[in-house]
């Protein structure tokens, strides 16, 4: 099956080569929409392809990928942003999933977006390839999605997101409240969305009343989850210290703990002294059902760096060295070049400890 790959762009001349020679590794087509750059993008472009459509930005995602969409002729259909990167290793995966998705409809994939170092730390799926003849379509001005539907492939073929410019800071926000201004109902992913913008642009009031409202409404259970977590942060900037916690705990009622919750659980009891409290929190992180499989958002170091790393501190306290070490050695397997993971090497071997746990 041929595979066609769509971009929308604006002004990346800086990152739009690096995305596209991964591209061409994988691609049977490269279709590009600019949308209105000033700089040399479109001139990049050229350079590897002769499909670059324009399109007139009408503060609307959705409609630029559909319209990208319209001008692919492959039997299968992805999108990627302009800093996007893929290894080598990930391009391989993405060439054999196009002789192997002829019993699905769509494959879904991780999308990294944040790192430490060259680690992934951050990371959720997204919906990224689509068979051409079910006519998918992207919806939302922002934040825009396929629906997921029909056979889905999970592919573990990771996409890195690779950013080397902020972005414009409001402009989701200034989007979504044009939006309301216009008329036009958030639906429950919307208002989840505008939330979250709300909150990152540190307008906590108004991101506690919305995403209390979404929390209202019938919206997608993970997304409800995570907004538990948001207004965990909304209230704790605007000092209810009880209103958070209680947040927090709300986000019990639809999901599992995750594991970034269990570690705000245990470093609340760290800081009142209670380290046998502390250290169940920590043990719970380690054990939680975070799942990229999901849909939701997985920050990675709450998995098992940090709680492997609060453990160590949490045991060596309570005067079991032995297992404190066992845990910084854990630790270490995820981030062995990890400045605080070293430091507690050098601690341990002064205590002489180096050498007596089995692996």
């Amino acid at each position: 099956m041929t595979l066609s790959v769509c971009l929308i762009v604006k002004d990346e001349q800086d990152v739009i080569g690096r995305c596209l020679n991964c591209v061409c590794k994988f691609a049977d087509e490269i279709v590009v929409v600019d949308t209105g750059s000033a700089d040399d993008t479109v001139a990049e472009v050229k350079k590897y392809t002769d499909k670059v459509f324009f399109f007139k930005w009408c503060d609307d995602f959705s409609a630029a990928r559909n319209f990208a969409f319209e001008k692919a002729s492959g039997d299968l259909l992805m999108w990627l942003d302009a800093d996007d990167v893929i290894t080598d290793e990930n391009c391989k995966k993405i060439n054999g999933l196009k002789n192997n998705f002829s019993d699905y409809d769509m494959a879904v994939m991780p999308y990294a977006a944040l790192f430490d170092g060259d680690m992934p730390t951050f990371v959720y799926n997204r919906e990224r390839i689509f068979k051409r003849s079910k006519n998918y379509k992207f919806v939302g001005a922002v934040h825009e999605a396929v629906v997921p539907s029909g056979k889905i492939l999970y592919s573990d073929a990771v996409i890195y997101h690779k950013k080397v410019k902020e972005g414009e800071p409001m402009r989701n926000l200034r989007i979504l409240q044009k939006l309301i201004a216009s008329g036009a109902k958030l639906d429950d992913r919307q208002k989840f969305y505008y939330g979250r913008e709300l909150l990152y642009n540190k307008m906590y009031l108004e991101a506690a009343a919305v995403l209390e409202d979404f929390l209202n409404g019938n919206g997608w259970v993970v997304n409800k989850s995570e907004a538990c977590l948001n207004l965990y942060e909304a209230y704790s900037a605007l000092g209810n210290k009880e209103r958070a916690i209680s947040s927090l705990l709300r986000g019990f009622t639809f999901a599992p703990p995750s594991s970034r919750a269990c570690c705000i659980l245990g470093e609340r009891f760290f800081k009142k002294g209670e380290l046998n409290t502390a250290v169940y929190w920590y043990e719970a992180a380690l054990k939680a059902p975070d799942d990229e499989k999901s849909g939701g958002f997985v920050n990675r170091d709450y998995c098992g760096f940090i709680p492997f790393m609060q453990l160590c501190v949490l045991y060596d306290k309570l005067g079991n060295r032995e297992k404190a070490y066992a845990c910084n050695e854990a630790a270490g397997k995820i981030k062995p070049y990890n400045s605080n993971y070293l430091s507690n090497v050098k601690y341990f071997e002064k205590l002489g400890i180096r050498g007596k746990i089995n692996d």
